[in-house]
């Protein structure tokens, strides 16, 4: 059975320990104790260095903890406090940035999940914590901004009040005030947050709630159990906070705002643009008419009496050329064969009294020629190389020319 140092005190970082079994060609490392913590209740596994080699992974096997090497452990003797054999002594050090972060995401989740509890009787459902920002899901219905930033500003003020948090171990059957019922028996370890919250856990966590240092609340989003919120504690809120800032000021500059009226312009230029786009479509559409109607006025009838508008540009987009299309294809007995040729595209379309066909025609053309495409009897495009789309126009013109 490993000893869990970090159970007592997860402010140790470097401890002695003996090798108990080695196995995976050296790559994980069995000991008597560690202060390495497993990925375990949602929190991730401490990193550092164990005999000279990286940790990667530290895994949870019940009884006793696995640690995952980067590279098989130095020869023994090879140097002091660098053993690789069971019964050989070893020298670990936990990486304190990663753990540290980690002890104020886990306590600060407690804290958060305990002030939500108490403000709006939202209970925790589970916790996922990630390398950049960490998720708590509660079974709310609907959560508001003006109840996150009440639930963000309590649970700042705790952190300011640099409450004591305590760990102990307790009998499960006598425990009493947890947040959450355990289905543990026996012992269990108990995190206490003085006047706020009792929960049974086996993480990492600080010593006050002032060490947390800040909680910062970003997004939420529905999920199937309830709501889940986006938070993120500490020297990692600190940093988000400023990555924040740092877009909002970019945002600022490029519409020459300040940070605190940026919102308010961004807002009145994204609706001036709204209108702009609205407006620009109407004409557009507008425009696709008449241009429509000028072309479909100067084709001749063909032996059916269909009009055929044949429209081949060096360039432009495929959404100009469709609105073409659907204006030409709106007017009576009309046909319309349009092509880009610096893109090799090709739209085909047809109007319902026509009697003719866009897609099986236009999918022939390609079978011919290389292309690939398709569509409905009334509207059908595809692209080939630019250098044979004349030829699937000529091809497409063909096959109407046999149709009745």
């Amino acid at each position: 059975m490993t000893v869990r140092l970090y159970y007592k005190d997860a402010y140790v970082c470097d401890f002695d320990a003996t090798i108990v079994e080695v196995a995976d060609e050296g790559r994980r490392v069995y000991l008597d104790r560690t202060a390495f913590y497993p990925t375990s209740g949602g929190q991730l596994f401490d990193t550092g260095v164990l005999g000279g080699r990286r940790v990667v992974d530290v895994i949870d096997e019940e009884t006793r903890i696995a640690h995952v090497l980067d590279a098989p452990t130095l020869p023994a003797g090879s140097v002091q406090g660098q053993g690789s054999a069971p019964g050989e002594s070893v020298k670990g050090t936990v990486d304190w940035s990663r753990r540290f972060d980690h002890m104020q995401q886990h306590t600060g989740q407690h804290l958060l999940s305990a002030v939500l509890e108490d403000l709006y009787g939202w209970k925790t459902v589970s916790v996922h914590f990630g390398d950049a920002t960490s998720t708590l899901d509660v079974d709310a219905t609907a959560t508001s901004a003006a109840k996150l930033v009440a639930a963000e500003a309590r649970a700042n003020a705790i952190i300011a009040e640099n409450r004591p948090v305590t760990t102990g171990f307790e009998s499960a059957d006598t425990a009493l005030g947890l947040r959450k019922p355990t289905e543990r028996t026996g012992e269990i370890r108990v995190v206490t947050i003085a006047d706020l919250d009792r929960s049974a856990c086996g993480g990492t966590h600080v010593r006050t709630t002032g060490e947390i240092g800040s909680l910062l609340l970003r997004r939420t989003e529905k999920v199937k159990q309830g709501q889940r919120i986006e938070f993120t504690c500490g020297l990692r809120a600190v940093a988000r906070a400023r990555a924040d800032y740092s877009a909002l000021s970019s945002i600022a500059e490029a519409v020459s705002s300040s940070v605190d009226d940026a919102a308010g312009v961004v807002a009145t230029r994204l609706e001036a643009a709204r209108e702009g786009e609205a407006t620009r479509r109407r004409l557009a559409k507008e425009l696709d008419a008449y241009r429509a109607r000028e072309r479909y006025d100067s084709c001749a009838p063909d032996g059916h009496g269909v009009r055929r508008v044949i429209e081949v540009c060096p360039d432009g987009t495929l959404d100009e050329l469709r609105g073409l299309a659907h204006a030409v294809c709106a007017l009576p007995r009309s046909a319309f064969v349009g092509a880009i040729e610096a893109t090799g595209q090709v739209l085909v379309g047809t109007s319902e009294d026509s009697g003719l066909a866009a897609g099986p025609v236009l999918k022939a053309a390609f079978g011919a020629l290389g292309g690939r495409g398709g569509g409905s009897a009334r509207m059908a495009q595809g692209a080939v190389e630019g250098e044979v789309v004349q030829s699937v126009v000529d091809a497409v013109l063909e096959a109407w020319d046999h149709e009745t």
